[in-house]
Formats: structure tokens, sequence, C-alpha cells
């Protein structure tokens, strides 16, 4: 793990997940240091809820994981990219391919 990261105050960093296939921006969640050792363990992206003050893997309950290809950080160490293989039909709770799919007009 790099332990350069910078977590904000409560703990937590930002995780944009991408698809290695194409490079479409699927999602954007929040890691601690415990969810993102288990997605470096598991191969497979897991996340902390700020709403359910709890963890999550990705697809747990729709059977849409996200296969973890690589992970990078930016230049400040404040925020993840996450390379990963979209299993099954989206990454969006809302049956969509990408969270990314409404634009302002």
């Amino acid at each position: 793990m790099a332990p350069e990261l910078k977590y904000d105050e409560k703990g937590l960093i930002p995780a944009i997940i991408q698809d290695t296939e194409n490079g479409d921006v699927l999602m954007m969640a929040y890691m601690n240091e415990s969810s993102l050792a288990m997605t470096l363990e598991t191969g497979y992206t897991h996340f902390w809820s700020r709403s359910r003050q709890k963890y999550w893997k990705k697809g747990e309950t729709s059977g849409h994981v996200q296969e973890v290809k690589e992970v990078l950080y930016d230049c400040d160490a404040d925020t993840l990219l996450i390379k990963v293989k979209q299993h099954g039909a989206g990454a969006c709770h809302t049956g969509e391919r990408t969270c990314f799919y409404r634009k302002i007009k």
C-alpha cells in the first residue's frame, strides 16, 4: 500500500473507477485505509459508505462486480484512480452502465 496517501479528516479518500477496456469513468466512491486494503487483497472494489456507515463490496447484491486491474493515485496523493473490468450490466445502482449518464444543459 502507498503510505503517502492523504486521507481527509474523516479518514476517506475519493476513488474514481474507470473501465480499463474503453476508458469510461464508471463511478466515484470513497475508500478508507481498510476498504483499500480489502480491495488490494481481494482484487475487487470495496468502499466505505458515508450514508450507511459501513463497508460494501461493489456488486455484492447485483453481481455486477468490479475486477481490479490497476490502482493509481494522483500527484497530490489525495485521489485514487482504480482501473477495473466491469462485470455485469453496469456500475450504477440505477441500472445504467456508468453513474455519469446525465448532462447539465
